[in-house]
């Protein structure tokens, strides 16, 4: 019997012919990963392992990007501990407020996560790299600092779920869509520990930025990654940015998945989940009326260029609603140098919304756009639960850019026709 992709990336670094779900193997990893939360911790275990180098320079990326730039005493000593790390350890990949991201933005944009390669990260979004046909997942601090040290990983081969995607993509439907969509009907424990495969003819006609933003929330569905097969897409984006040589991996034909679940693009229109689960989905046409206080279009899962250009095309020319407060924050400072080269930011600027350095700031209730008790956001982020984003009893309610860009306009979530 063949092998998932999940399950060829996990047997060729662990040097094994073959492995299968349930079985335990040590192996290599190209890349470490690691922020301004969970990287201090690691840096400290790192200590305490008794290695004075990591194992490998070129191999360990430290992004402050949580809470920076610093809003307080306790933020700054924390970024200060992996600014003193890296400089310790010549790390060739730490990346310094002006020159960082969010981190999985930035990553695939400066060509450090790349297709057939494994990845952790300690951030549960480092599965965003599935887009890329890479096995990345989200790791403890303690499996950080491990891996700094040795370059290795330890693994449950996880089963594999088949998502094929069949049909077109509706107006204003993108992979944000798909996955909230897929979610709520299998639910956020749907994927529990397995490998999510995308695949379909609507799959291989999403753009890099979108497919970015499915795999982002794999782990959403409890999945261990989310990954979709290289293709044309996938090769022409890292063909400028690879940092290194790779060898893309494909699932066997005669793969065994645990479960194959097919979705028509016809039945899939614009998503909107509700508080307090991603899984609480519903199509646009079924929201109703629900006023909103605040518009957050940003963060790991929608803080792209494509991101952006949705959300001023349908806010060109127009303003935001009389109460409703605005956050616009682009991904990387790339993508925020494109926005202005563009003229984005002056759309977003003429309609009376905030365009912010990049930082996932108010996505985990950081800062920059912090809700008060009672109020309700529309935001592009990944997670809805109780507290989120500010006071536990705040409302956010999670879509995609055109959404979230329409409903800024109107007050109200909206579908982008309302505004058009």
């Amino acid at each position: 019997m063949g092998m998932t992709i999940a399950e060829k990336i996990l047997a060729r670094h662990a040097g094994k012919s073959t492995v299968k779900p349930g079985e335990l193997v040590n192996a290599k990893v190209d890349m470490v990963l690691g922020n301004d939360i969970t990287a201090p911790v690691a840096i400290k275990e790192f200590r305490r392992i008794g290695v004075e180098k990591v194992f490998d320079q070129e191999r360990i990326a430290l992004v402050p990007d949580h809470f920076t730039p610093n809003k307080d005493i306790q933020s700054a000593q924390q970024a200060k501990l992996l600014r003193d790390f890296a400089r310790e350890q010549e790390l060739t990949y730490y990346f310094e407020v002006g020159r960082m991201g969010i981190e999985h933005a930035l990553l695939p944009e400066m060509g450090l996560a790349l297709p057939g390669e494994i990845i952790i990260g300690a951030d549960s979004h480092t599965c965003t790299y599935g887009a890329l046909g890479a096995l990345a997942t989200g790791v403890g601090s303690t499996d950080m600092a491990a891996a700094m040290a040795i370059g290795e990983a330890w693994f449950k081969v996880p089963a594999t779920l088949k998502f094929i995607f069949n049909g077109q993509l509706q107006p204003w439907v993108s992979g944000k869509d798909l996955i909230l969509y897929l979610i709520g009907k299998i639910g956020v424990d749907g994927a529990l520990y397995r490998s999510m495969e995308f695949t379909g003819e609507l799959i291989s006609a999403l753009s890099m930025d979108s497919r970015l933003s499915m795999c982002n929330m794999a782990i959403e569905a409890g999945a261990k990654c989310g990954i979709i097969a290289p293709d044309q897409v996938t090769f022409d984006y890292v063909a400028a940015r690879a940092k290194r040589d790779f060898t893309p991996v494909y699932a066997d034909e005669d793969a065994e998945y645990e479960k194959v679940i097919t979705f028509e693009g016809a039945d899939i229109e614009p998503q909107v989940a509700f508080p307090h689960l991603p899984e609480n989905t519903r199509g646009i046409s079924e929201v109703g009326e629900i006023t909103v206080d605040q518009v957050v279009i940003g963060s790991c899962t929608n803080g792209r260029i494509e991101d952006l250009r949705t959300a001023a095309q349908i806010m060109k020319g127009k303003k935001v609603a009389k109460n409703v407060r605005v956050i616009i924050i682009p991904g990387t400072q790339n993508i925020l140098r494109q926005a202005i080269q563009e003229g984005l930011v002056d759309i977003f600027l003429e309609a009376e919304a905030v365009v912010s350095t990049p930082t996932c700031g108010p996505c985990l209730g950081g800062h920059m756009g912090v809700l008060a008790e009672g109020e309700r956001a529309v935001a592009t982020t990944n997670r809805n639960f109780v507290g989120r984003m500010g006071h536990p009893r705040s409302e956010v309610y999670l879509a995609n850019p055109a959404v979230a860009a329409a409903s800024a306009v109107t007050g109200k979530i909206s579908a982008p026709e309302e505004v058009m």
